[in-house]
């Protein structure tokens, strides 16, 4: 992606923190505690958007901001949006595992903490997926359930091509899986909210219950 659009997403995404909207009402400075979660991407958002409305929370009218930076690389612009010394905004977040230094670096260049270790992230509020959210959520429905919902979204042949390439033959289906979810146009999206919603609530991935539980901490 350009730098140029790169910046303008980054600015979009810290402008809908600055006016938090649900229907007609407008949170702005002043009106309580506000919550920026931070993600990498649209489809980490829509997984935690999702899970907190299957936990009865509307969280967009809580006062709660999901923000995908658009990748990691993101993050640190992003941060240098934000008034970080309001006590009055809280921030929290998920990454992937291999984003995982990108997201310490920034939040140790904003002031966050020195030499982070990930249980210091966790204490800030930032959650690390292995692999990614795509797979903890494949774990957590399980593959076969998974295969079953592919199925139901009449992409059962196109998974059964993906199968047969050379590179994915043999190999486990969870991983198989995870590269299907990632290789169509869209389909990461349209997926996050179907795994969600197939999810049992007692095997939610510790990462999006931990940041979940977090939030929630801030906004008691």
């Amino acid at each position: 992606m350009a730098p140029d659009r790169r910046e303008s997403q980054v600015a979009t995404q810290a402008r809908i923190v600055e006016l938090q909207f649900c229907g007609g009402l407008i949170l702005e400075p002043g009106t309580g505690m506000r919550v920026v979660v931070i993600v990498e991407g649209v489809s980490d958002r829509i997984a935690v958007e999702a899970l907190a409305a299957r936990r009865g929370r509307k969280i967009p009218c809580e006062g709660v901001s999901v923000a995908s930076v658009g990748g990691a690389h993101g993050i640190g612009r992003f941060l240098a949006r934000l008034d970080l010394e309001d006590p009055d905004v809280g921030l929290a977040g998920l990454c992937d595992a291999g984003e995982e230094a990108q997201f310490r670096r920034a939040l140790e260049r904003a002031g966050l903490g020195t030499d982070l270790t990930r249980p210091d992230m966790e204490a800030l509020g930032f959650f690390v997926c292995e692999d990614d959210l795509e797979a903890e959520l494949i774990r957590a429905v399980g593959p076969v359930a998974v295969e079953d919902l592919v199925a139901a979204q009449g992409d059962i042949a196109a998974f059964r091509t993906l199968q047969k390439q050379p590179q994915w033959k043999g190999r486990p289906a969870e991983e198989q899986l995870r590269r299907f979810m990632g290789s169509g146009a869209g389909r990461k999206i349209r997926y996050a909210r179907l795994l969600v919603e197939a999810l049992d609530l007692a095997r939610v991935p510790r990462p999006l219950d931990g940041v979940l539980a977090y939030v929630e901490r801030l906004m008691a």
